[in-house]
């Protein structure tokens, strides 16, 4: 979209304007009617024939998986054990195809072990996804839990995953060795196949890749998946549809499409050398085949708009590009709580100065750089080359502790209010809520004049915390209503995509040369 492209022809990330992590799914009085009638019908028989499938493939899947979990495969193959392999991958088959996956539109030609060792699949949308895996009898990455899940516990230990243990402390660099020593055994081993974004997404865009699949360094092969269903049953994502009711509204749709493209990645010498680089070349590939956008969000940074609190963060809010940017110098906000305090005994000393690039790179104890000064730029409300640090620490603290609305905003009522009884006015009360609410715009008079019962023309926290008690639903009633959608940052216009569910997530970017960003109040 233009209004993600510089002046100077570079593209910017965009704050997001669709949550990667939600679903909506809204059944028209038609759908609902259909799927009563599935219920009834084809819904019981679809269930109780895929759990027989998966009953009769145990039997062959234990036998096979019996041995050390760890010890090389044998080269080549036993013919019984190639037999199995063909005769599990026909009954997974079977068992989508009763499902309503009755085609997979497979584009593209998949390469052998010796070529592309590692399998990369997105977006990663549903449990679904594990339609390639079985079509493939690829080993995947899972957590060492599900070996003992019964009966598919058994099928998971047939494919050879590499398991990742929460308990140990030391579980991801065994898991990222494991798959650089299989990566690199010249296709002894089953191919790997890595959901790099490492969580569900809704599929309007891809999210960040973690490194893991790329740092071996070998050349991998881009699964992409798509399911072009009219309803869009399949996505199970943080917020939206739970795992049994997507399970229920998907066998009880007529069909099921899902189309698979297979496109072939050769790292340059570069990208192996920096797997950050080639995930994120990779990354680029797989969703101009989609016809999506990437972006540079996280899922941590993306909880902000999950989390739960007396302030709810509105879909444009700058918090999120202010969390990316942080990230960017290194500094990770959620270890950066216990620097809190800190950092707010400092923006007390300062409170009536404002600081300048050099002394706000000081500040965090970072260089100067093209990230600092798009943080930097994000507080600089005035246009003079000044930031006030108080709203830094307030955008940290929400940043780091997003459920925790209250703490964020005593903290804030310490740095901004007298010393005689620490109250604050109402324009300062309004810095501190569109800071921690990451907005250009915000009114909050009425709020002001509601707490402020006695006409002091100041507040306190404690006024403030009796308020809240008494109207827990104070930013519905006070800020939201009211609350127009302004320009800030960049924004993100509406456009389709491709489940036709929700506008663009947000606009491509590369990620180098782009200008810094908007100011706050721009």
């Amino acid at each position: 979209p233009a209004s993600g492209v510089t002046s100077g022809g570079a593209r910017r990330l965009a704050p997001p304007g669709q949550n990667p992590f939600v679903h909506e799914l809204r059944l028209s009085a038609l759908q609902k009617a259909q799927v009563a009638f599935m219920t009834l019908t084809l819904f019981p028989l679809r269930l109780l024939f895929a759990a027989f499938m998966m009953l009769l493939a145990w039997p062959f899947a234990l036998v096979a998986s019996l041995g050390p979990a760890d010890k090389e495969p044998e080269q080549p193959l036993a013919l019984w054990r190639r037999a199995v392999d063909l005769l599990l991958k026909a009954i997974m088959r079977t068992m989508w195809f009763a499902g309503g996956f009755h085609h997979v539109v497979v584009k593209g030609q998949r390469a052998p072990p010796t070529e592309a060792a590692i399998l990369t699949l997105a977006p990663h949308s549903s449990y679904f996804d594990a339609i390639p895996v079985t079509m493939t009898m690829s080993s995947i990455v899972m957590k060492a839990e599900s070996r003992d899940i019964p009966i598919w516990g058994t099928l998971i230990r047939y494919i050879r995953p590499v398991f990742v243990s929460r308990s140990d402390q030391d579980s991801r660099r065994k898991t990222v060795e494991e798959i650089r020593r299989r990566a690199q055994s010249a296709g002894k081993w089953p191919q790997i196949m890595i959901f790099p974004e490492g969580t569900c997404t809704n599929r309007t865009c891809l999210i960040t890749f973690k490194p893991g699949a790329f740092i071996p360094g070998v050349p991998v092969q881009p699964v992409v998946l798509r399911y072009p269903n009219k309803l869009d049953t399949i996505t199970w994502t943080w917020r939206g549809p739970g795992a049994l009711k997507i399970l229920w509204l998907t066998l009880c749709q007529f069909h099921n499409q899902v189309e698979v493209f297979l496109p072939v990645y050769n790292p340059s010498e570069e990208e192996k050398r920096n797997p950050a680089l080639y995930a994120s070349n990779v990354r680029r590939v797989m969703a101009e085949a989609l016809g999506v956008s990437v972006t540079d969000y996280t899922f941590e940074d993306c909880q902000l708009a999950l989390a739960k609190g007396q302030l709810r963060l509105p879909a444009d809010t700058c918090l999120l590009e202010f969390a990316r940017l942080v990230r960017g110098l290194g500094l990770k906000p959620e270890k950066l709580e216990k620097d809190l305090d800190k950092y707010l005994e400092s923006a007390q000393v300062q409170s009536r100065e404002r600081l300048g690039l050099p002394g706000f790179a000081a500040f965090l104890g970072v260089p100067v750089s093209d990230s600092l000064e798009e943080l930097f730029s994000l507080f600089d409300e005035r246009g003079d080359g000044q930031v006030d640090l108080r709203e830094y620490v307030v955008a940290l603290s929400v940043v780091c502790r997003p459920s925790q609305t209250l703490d964020t905003l005593q903290l804030a009522f310490k740095m901004y209010g007298s010393p005689e009884d620490g109250g604050v006015t109402e324009g300062d009360l309004s810095c501190i809520l569109k800071t921690a609410l990451g907005v250009a715009e915000l009114t909050v008079t009425d709020l002001f004049q509601a707490i402020d019962e006695k006409g002091k023309g100041t507040v306190t926290f404690a006024d403030f915390t009796r308020f809240v008690d008494s109207h827990p639903d104070f930013a519905e009633e006070y800020l939201y209503p009211d609350q127009a959608r302004h320009t800030h940052c960049t924004q993100t216009p509406p456009g389709p995509t491709p489940n036709g569910f929700c506008a663009d997530f947000s606009p491509d970017s590369s990620g180098f040369g782009r200008e810094p960003c908007c100011k706050k109040l721009d």
